[in-house]
């Protein structure tokens, strides 16, 4: 009886250190995320500090609740892509406040709560086309390219040109171009933590060319920077509903896609459904938090990878999460030459989903492209998902392929038009 005891005793040890080791590991491939989510969201008009808070506590919420309720060793960050959809085009196209964005993430988040709880999210699922869900994906990855580009002062608004290369004497310039090349180099290396390696690197190098600011050494939180209350007052507006439909269909197919992924890694198909419960929920609490919807982080890999396979990985992410508001002075120095490279390289990653679009196949490839060149061209995400969605029935039509269009689809690509229509109209 000693011995089986004793055995237990050391299994269960060996367990808890397995798996805060991984929920650690795990922690610091993800934490990057504080900085660049509050640096995206600050386009939305809020403080950098109240950004980060926002962005720790859904964080911290969100990946609890995966440990404790689906026991699944996955952790939950406001989703890149995801970001610049509510800061550019929900909040920043369409003339909404910040709360009334809160608002769209909040309707949304609750249809895609509804899709956790019935088909509906299957309906969807087979009504919209791959190639343009791989599209999507690849015009929010071109999208963050050129967001991180612009930020950086890698490239400025041209005298002949929209866009053109920026001043190579600026500090700013070479600062943002060798901290670039430090990340590309560190994660072609797949050095660990490579995105906070990358931040520290490229904190170093701007206060190296005296381009940090060493006097933030406290912050003031109040209730406002802990807890927002969505505004429905732009609720009658059609641009406010239109706002929801591309922040849904991210957000399922978005989840869908990773934790697809994930559980096939863990072996843990069975646990899907609490998993994307969780999800959803978590995408509900971040309209109060004041950030965008978070998602299971593509970086849960290296969770997996160190061999975390229970809800104690979260717990523990989750915990360290909370501890990061103690740091927040801190983080708020990162400078934008730090952060911008992180963007390009994760919009990267996001535009080799263009693989998966059927290049051979106009019909399909076509709409297609649209998306992928408008998004970032129009600096609007919902505009740019427009222009694929209504010419894909067209191109079908002239093809002779109609009854390759669901009727779900037809309707989605009826509102965008529409939307356009209002749009002439001046409406």
């Amino acid at each position: 009886m000693f011995n089986r005891n004793s055995t237990r005793f050391k299994t269960n040890g060996r367990t808890w250190r397995r798996e805060i080791s991984a929920g650690l590991i795990g922690y610091l491939t993800t934490v990057y995320i504080v900085a660049v989510n509050s640096s995206i969201l600050s386009e939305a008009g809020v403080s950098l500090e109240t950004g980060m808070i926002a962005t720790i506590l859904a964080s911290f919420t969100g990946t609890i609740l995966m440990g404790l309720y689906a026991k699944l060793p996955l952790i939950l960050i406001p989703g890149m892509g995801i970001n610049a959809l509510f800061a550019f085009s929900i909040v920043g196209s369409t003339g909404l406040t910040f709360q009334e964005g809160l608002a769209v993430v909040l309707v949304a988040a609750i249809l895609f709560l509804i899709t956790a709880f019935t088909k509906l999210g299957v309906v969807l699922k087979e009504a919209i086309p791959e190639s343009l869900k791989h599209a999507i994906t690849v015009g929010l990855g071109f999208f963050l390219i050129l967001i991180g580009l612009e930020n950086s002062g890698l490239v400025v608004s041209g005298e002949q040109t929209i866009i053109t290369i920026g001043d190579f004497t600026s500090p700013e310039f070479i600062a943002s171009l060798l901290t670039l090349f430090v990340a590309i180099f560190l994660f072609m290396k797949n050095i660990p933590a490579n995105f906070l390696v990358t931040m520290l690197s490229g904190t170093f190098i701007a206060y190296l060319f005296g381009l940090l600011e060493m006097n933030k050494n406290s912050i003031d939180v109040n209730t406002g920077d802990v807890l927002f209350i969505p505004s429905f007052t732009a609720a009658g507006d059609f641009e406010f509903w239109l706002a929801v439909f591309p922040l849904t269909i991210i957000l399922i197919f978005e989840n869908m896609g990773l934790l697809h992924g994930q559980l096939h890694m863990l072996k843990r198909q069975n646990s899907y459904s609490k998993a994307y419960q969780v999800t959803a929920f978590s995408s509900l609490l971040s309209a109060f938090f004041g950030t965008s919807p978070t998602v299971s982080a593509a970086e849960n890999a290296a969770v997996i990878s160190s061999d975390g396979r229970t809800g104690k990985a979260a717990l523990t992410a989750g915990v360290l999460f909370l501890a990061t508001l103690s740091i927040i002075p801190w983080i708020s120095m990162i400078p934008n030459t730090a952060i911008s490279p992180i963007l390009i390289i994760v919009g990267v990653l996001m535009a080799q989903n263009l693989k998966n679009i059927p290049l051979d196949d106009l019909s399909e490839a076509l709409p297609a492209f649209l998306i992928t060149a408008m998004i970032p061209f129009t600096y609007s995400i919902a505009d740019g998902m427009a222009f694929g969605f209504i010419a894909y029935p067209i191109v079908k039509i002239a093809m002779k392929k109609q009854k390759e269009l669901s009727p779900v689809l037809t309707v989605i690509s009826a509102l965008f038009l529409l939307y356009f229509v209002m749009k002439i109209a001046g409406i």
